[in-house]
């Protein structure tokens, strides 16, 4: 076949069943944005009062949340942006050539309902905070109960779909936007509460080092009993936790889709700006801003919601951060549903797919017992796709190693892929059956089970042709591959070049937004640091809410303003 025809082949698929293009790589500075906004969201209030209901203790949250973080991100740098780097592939267009058809769409529809309803949570919670700025009655039921609370859903969902429409690139500059913001909000929400909770247990607005600090926390958030009023969860616990919140992304190898954009594989590293920052430092200060709004409204934390919390802790900007972390979130989760359903309606653009995905996502956000059974499904979902990751790994990592050749069965031109199949059947047998059995901590069960699909899938494989050789098919393969980047060469010729905006206006436009930043954490730390008794706190808190909430319009103007203005696109 000559390459003018390979070209006309490759013009009829779309750009996401393609290896990404070189001239589409991104720095690391993207992803660092993208898995800081995306893992600041509004769930990290709900996760933070779940540590408290757990009974886990002070010391035991401060060591394991940063192991069980640290393990996350070692999880994504070495498991799945290796092989993203190496593709250049989403994981529904690697499985597609893998693992065949059948699978594939049945993976896929897992996938697309999954991520659809993270989506739609994450909206959900959004309109809660929009709810509870005007007065809307709670939306307690399993359905909606109040029409002005479906049209908020409505339209704080059409901001969702309308960012996750443009892809990656569109997500990763509104990610780039909201993450300083939103690290800073959590860390001054846990400044501003601190002392509240302090004066309420210590008789002072300040700890007065480490150890206060400790038994602040053993008294009033982390006390290590659970509601039961039984002791709690323990520090392994806590390391599994962090660990396996994120299991169908790393282990899972969903953000595959992320990280083909990336110029390096070093850089799963920055998901570290998601796990440390946005993990241990807002599971932490979600629960201090939590039991601190408790003692100021009288109830306990649990019966908290996102909204009450955050408004205690930010004032008005408290509305803004669980808006804008339910959208960064809802955004990420809806790209994803988007490439699973491209993958699976192959005649259709990604845009048209993520459209639709996009609006049953809002309709579903308007039922509220989404988001109260978030948890759950996070941990059900992340047992159901990583023995699909195990297959994928054994598949690319784990075959030239041991002299099994890669993509076998795309070699073979077969439709179905019994092993693959197989093995991923097996899998869940295995890990929901231990599940039942309670033989270990559920959070940790991730691990046996992706084992165990590795070595049946590596065996079947075997068995089924991933021992001989097609020489002729990979010298295709390879001549293939060489066309398509010659494709991609051409096809980026004609593209416009976006040139960098350099100007001294945008640089002060930037400065702006990096001051008003800094007076937030300036006014943050009076509250924290300048109370000398319950008056002058109330007093400083009060500052701090008004003038927090002009400098987060000043920072989203400016911060928007610049972006527009740093792109010239050279035609």
């Amino acid at each position: 076949m000559s390459a003018t025809n390979d070209f006309q082949q490759f013009e009829s698929l779309e750009d996401e069943q393609l290896p990404i293009a070189k001239h589409k790589l991104h720095n690391w500075t993207h992803f660092a944005g993208i898995y800081a906004a995306e893992h600041v969201a509004a769930t990290e209030f709900v996760i933070g009062a779940t540590f408290v209901a757990l009974g886990a203790t002070t010391k035991d949250i401060l060591l394991g949340l940063l192991i069980g973080n640290i393990l996350a991100v070692l999880s994504w740098t070495f498991i799945t942006s290796p092989i993203a780097v190496d593709t250049r592939l989403s994981l529904y267009t690697y499985l597609n050539k893998i693992a065949g058809d059948s699978m594939t769409k049945l993976y896929n529809w897992a996938n697309v309902i999954i991520f659809t309803v993270i989506s739609a949570a994450m909206i959900t919670v959004s309109a809660t905070a929009v709810r509870f700025a005007f007065n809307i009655p709670p939306q307690l039921n399993w359905y909606p109960t109040n029409s002005w609370f479906v049209l908020i859903v409505l339209i704080v969902g059409s901001v969702v779909v309308s960012i996750a429409i443009y892809g990656f690139k569109a997500v990763s500059e509104f990610a780039g936007i909201c993450a300083p913001w939103l690290f800073v909000m959590f860390t001054c929400g846990a400044f501003v509460l601190l002392p509240a909770l302090s004066l309420e247990v210590l008789g002072k607005p300040l700890p007065n080092g480490w150890a206060d600090f400790i038994s602040l926390g053993d008294q009033s958030i982390w006390t290590g009993v659970n509601s039961d009023g039984e002791a709690g969860i323990g520090l392994t616990e806590v390391i599994g936790f962090a660990w396996a919140a994120n299991t169908i992304t790393h282990f899972g190898l969903i953000d595959m889709a992320l990280f083909r954009f990336s110029k390096k594989k070093i850089y799963g590293l920055t998901t570290s700006t998601g796990m440390m920052f946005g993990h241990y430092v807002a599971w932490i200060s979600a629960g201090i801003m939590g039991a601190g709004a408790a003692v100021i409204i009288g109830k306990s934390i649990v019966e908290l919601d996102p909204g009450d919390v955050a408004y205690y802790a930010l004032g008005w900007s408290g509305f803004v951060i669980v808006i804008v972390a339910g959208w960064t979130t809802a955004v990420a989760n809806l790209y994803r549903a988007g490439l699973a359903a491209q993958a699976i309606f192959k005649n259709h653009s990604r845009k048209k797919t993520t459209i639709a995905v996009g609006l049953v996502t809002m309709v579903v956000a308007c039922f509220p017992f989404v988001f109260s059974q978030i948890l759950p499904l996070l941990t059900y979902a992340g047992l159901l796709v990583v023995p699909v990751g195990a297959i994928v790994f054994s598949e690319h990592q784990i075959f030239p190693r041991i002299g099994y050749t890669r993509y076998w069965l795309h070699y073979r031109q077969l439709t179905v892929s019994t092993p693959a199949i197989a093995s991923w059947a097996l899998g869940l047998v295995f890990g929901f059956g231990l599940n039942a059995l309670n033989v270990m901590s559920f959070f940790y069960l991730f691990i046996p089970t992706w084992i165990f699909t590795i070595v049946v899938y590596t065996f079947l494989a075997g068995r089924y042709g991933a021992k001989r050789k097609y020489p002729e098919a990979e010298e295709k393969e390879r001549i293939r591959n060489i066309n398509i980047s010659k494709f991609q060469e051409q096809k980026a010729e004609g593209e416009r070049i976006i040139i960098k905006d350099t100007s001294l206006f945008t640089k002060l436009l930037r400065g702006i937004a990096l001051l008003v930043l800094l007076i937030t954490v300036v006014l943050a730390c009076n509250v924290l640091f300048g109370s000398e008794d319950a008056e002058m706190y109330t007093q400083n808190r009060e500052v701090f809410y008004k003038y927090a909430f002009i400098c987060t319009v000043i920072y989203f103007v400016t911060a928007y303003w610049a972006l527009k203005r740093g792109k010239i696109k050279n035609t």
